[in-house]
């Protein structure tokens, strides 16, 4: 792992183990597993991370010992569906596990992509792809469960179990396989990551397509049912608060809805150049502490739309049909002289606080001189101080990536 890397285990995504409300517990451990306890046995909506497991399943067992019937998958991310095997008892035989329909398609496509996919959490998450070695000890996550769903669904699916209804909805948000569960016999709603507790992971740089519009859609269906307590895909349940919690999902699609708003007003303006319309995109004025922009964040999301609406194309002429980037960084640095010019005016633009100016040249000066010692330390020096500069775990970390490749003369690579 990367120095410094800021690490999905820092960023107070674990809970004590909680009772809910009567034979109903939220347990967490970086995601979440609500589990209900019922006349025929444990109904589990989602499942944790594999690695977490074990320790997702002793802090259960503080509550009960009781069988596991039903699984819910909310969506196909490996800190979801891998877990499971150990909620097991050894008497049982494996449970009913329900998930949408497009989820088998995911995995398929994980196991196609799984060294993509491991690269790019290692960058994420750890800041190189070289932390991947500590992130996957034995065994990608990318690929499919080894307990897989033995239901699946279209668009919604009520089931009892021991008297207890639980209403599965599908939306398309993070994922385009994503429930999320509601049990009206407890008044609890499982929003899986339609909502954790911070700004919602709708833009993601690195992964496939988030849907920002129908994620908004799903919240305010979810808030018209006034749960009275709600259990997240990530972050801490709240209890008793129907208020809080209908403010909390309102307030998180209003943020979500003002970007889709703002940035569909920029696009229809002309199409403009992509970067123009991030420029022109606001972030929603809040305070909420449920919409801090922690992991992902706006700027992002707004890119996110533009190719849910658009072509691949940026607008620039020029990247149109791009040269090759090394070329593009040869000339640059014979324009300023060199690669130590390069990198001498990029410190010089960030102690004038343009540190976007200052990273463009950064780039340039390491990819034409690679090999260069002093270049490639001045540039990781440059990218960790734009690291420490953002708020974002994702934007950090991958400026942190960037660092870390410098050092090793590897940029981008």
């Amino acid at each position: 792992m990367a120095d410094d890397a800021t690490d999905y285990r820092d960023i107070g995504w674990v809970d004590e183990p909680l009772e809910v409300t009567d034979e109903t517990y939220y347990i967490s451990q970086f995601s979440a597993v609500t589990v209900f306890e019922t006349a025929e046995g444990l109904v589990l909506i989602d499942a944790g991370l594999d690695e977490l497991g074990p320790k997702l399943n002793d802090a259960l067992r503080e509550f009960t010992d009781e069988p596991v019937h039903t699984a819910v998958f909310t969506h196909g991310h490996a800190d979801h569906v891998h877990g499971l095997r150990h909620f097991l008892t050894d008497e049982q035989e494996s449970p009913r596990i329900i998930a949408h329909e497009a989820m088998p398609k995911r995995w398929a496509r994980y196991e196609r992509t799984a060294e993509h996919n491991d690269a790019l959490n290692a960058r994420q998450f750890g800041g190189a792809v070289s932390a991947a070695d500590d992130w996957y000890e034995e065994e990608s996550n990318f690929r499919t469960p080894d307990l897989t769903p033995t239901v699946l669904y279209d668009d919604e699916l009520t089931i009892e179990v021991g008297d207890t209804a639980f209403e599965i909805h599908h939306g398309r948000g993070e994922t385009d396989d994503h429930s999320w569960v509601y049990c009206p016999d407890r008044d609890v709603v499982c929003t899986g990551d339609f909502f954790i507790s911070m700004a919602p992971n709708a833009g993601n740089p690195q992964k496939v397509q988030r849907y920002p519009e129908a994620w908004a859609t799903a919240l305010r269906e979810i808030a018209a049912l006034e749960p009275r307590h709600l259990c997240p895909g990530h972050g801490s349940a709240v209890v008793d608060d129907p208020a809080g919690i209908r403010t909390r999902l309102e307030e998180t699609a209003a943020y979500l809805e003002s970007i889709v708003e703002q940035t569909l007003e920029a696009l229809n303006n002309g199409s403009p150049p992509h970067v123009d319309i991030a420029h022109a995109v606001d972030p929603p004025d809040t305070e909420s502490p449920w919409l801090d922009e922690i992991y992902d964040e706006s700027e992002f999301i707004v890119r996110n739309l533009l190719r849910l609406y658009g072509g691949w194309w940026t607008g620039r002429p020029s990247e149109l049909k791009p040269a090759p980037r090394q070329d593009v960084a040869k000339e640059m640095a014979a324009l300023a002289g060199g690669p130590t010019e390069l990198i001498d005016r990029a410190e010089s633009l960030w102690a004038d606080d343009q540190h976007r100016v200052a990273t463009h040249l950064v780039d340039y000066a390491v990819e034409v001189a690679p090999e260069d010692e002093r270049i490639q330390e001045r540039a990781a020096d440059l990218y960790d101080a734009r690291a420490e500069r953002e708020d974002s775990l994702m934007a950090a970390n991958l400026y942190r990536s960037a660092a870390a490749y410098a050092d090793a003369g590897r940029p981008f690579r």
